[in-house]
């Protein structure tokens, strides 16, 4: 069992520092440049800086572990309209790539959660 956590516990870590780099790319980097972008794949204004700031300000709680499970379902579903919108027609191969792995590694944690070292410890259910 202390495999499986100190796996869940890398797994977390490293996902939230690269949804950390990726929502602070976007706000360093100027929003109007990442909101042209989104506005030229068709995406609703508004739409980027609300990623930026869920990937930035979430990146930070997941390596924490604060809110894992929420975090990481909000991930999962960033990437998954980043597949669909905007990948999809790039392949696999030097398109969704990356998308689809942060995606499943986000839903594993959704599923599994990671407690090692986390800041907010969800408490264990007795069952009787």
């Amino acid at each position: 069992m202390k495999n499986m956590e100190v796996g869940l516990l890398i797994l977390r870590v490293v996902t939230g520092i690269i949804f950390l780099a990726h929502g602070a790319d976007k706000l360093m980097n100027g929003m109007s440049a990442s909101a042209a972008s989104f506005g030229s794949m068709g995406m609703p204004d508004g739409t980027a800086p609300t990623v930026a700031v869920i990937e930035a300000v979430g990146g930070v709680l997941l390596i924490l572990g604060v809110l894992t499970r929420v975090v990481a379902g909000l991930f999962a579903i960033i990437m998954l309209g980043a597949i669909v919108t905007v990948k999809w027609q790039q392949g696999l191969v030097g398109g969704f790539e990356l998308d689809l792995i942060l995606m499943a590694a986000s839903i594993h944690l959704v599923l599994a959660g990671s407690r090692m070292l986390a800041l907010k410890k969800r408490k264990k259910k007795k069952v009787f």
